[in-house]
């Protein structure tokens, strides 16, 4: 596997990447809430493919071999991905929610901030009043369009049946107080941003209703995106002090969709 971190040094600029993006893997379809399958077609295997296709005789190519290729069947949930405002709801601040080829790249670039709660147990509550200790401890101010990335180390169990429930989510009234300031992406390393589904469902069934999902339906107020199954947050060598890429992949009227999300620091 390449390194999560990579530092070099151009024009007299060090910069460090840290990949934050989940690898896509045959090794994890198995137990995956989104299903997913690539089906590989090696070197050796396309010019059959061009033969039928073409007419072109397998021989001519260097080797007999020719370009691999790979067939890929996925959620747009799947793997590190971006929830445009149009996933909470099609309406969002009583206009048209934004599908993902529609949110601003503004949104998806910015000053990342990293707020550690992996100290809480998977199913417990982060709330404004969390997040706003949080960023005390860092020492950072919010400003508009800043990257708030929450740490749960539930990407640690990313390779695991059921890792979907180990983390800690966020609740409504965090998303508020982040949003509020400005903050229009927010990123989590596990499966969703609010509590686990177990622990949600749990609670609807003894008929508190109003908690299933509500960091997810703040958006449907107030329109904000996040990132979901980021990793590596752990890497990250400082809570501040880089910056954030997200672009999302352009899914036409899409609720998400994939993106290689990266954390730069440049001295």
């Amino acid at each position: 596997m390449p390194a999560a971190v990579e530092t070099f040094t151009r024009d007299g600029v060090t910069t460090t990447l840290v990949d934050l993006s989940d690898r896509i893997s045959n090794e994890t379809a198995g137990h995956e809430p989104n299903r997913h399958h690539i089906d590989y077609v090696d070197h050796g295997q396309t010019p059959a493919m061009y033969e039928a296709a073409l007419g072109i005789p397998r021989d001519v190519w260097p080797d007999g071999r020719m370009a691999a290729v790979e067939s890929v069947t996925l959620s747009s949930h799947t793997g590190t991905h971006l929830d445009a405002p149009y996933h909470y709801g099609p309406e969002s601040a009583g206009a048209q929610a934004l599908t993902i080829d529609r949110v601003p790249l503004s949104w998806c670039f910015g000053r990342g901030v990293l707020l550690d709660f992996s100290s809480l147990p998977a199913g417990a509550g982060i709330d404004a009043d969390d997040v706003a200790a949080a960023l005390a401890e860092v020492g950072h101010r919010l400003e508009p369009f800043d990257i708030v990335l929450v740490r749960t180390d539930a990407s640690r169990h990313f390779s695991e049946p059921g890792y979907e429930n180990r983390h800690a989510g966020l609740r409504r009234s965090a998303v508020a107080y982040l949003v509020e300031r400005g903050v229009r992406l927010i990123g989590i390393d596990a499966w969703g941003l609010d509590r686990p589904f177990d622990v949600m469902a749990a609670e609807a069934r003894e008929g508190d209703v109003d908690q299933l999902w509500e960091a997810h339906f703040y958006g449907q107020d107030h329109p904000y995106c996040q990132i979901e199954k980021l990793c590596n947050l752990d890497a990250l060598p400082h809570p501040t002090g880089f910056r954030v890429i997200a672009f999302p992949v352009k899914l036409d009227g899409a609720s998400a969709a994939w993106a290689r999300v990266v954390a730069i620091y440049e001295e």
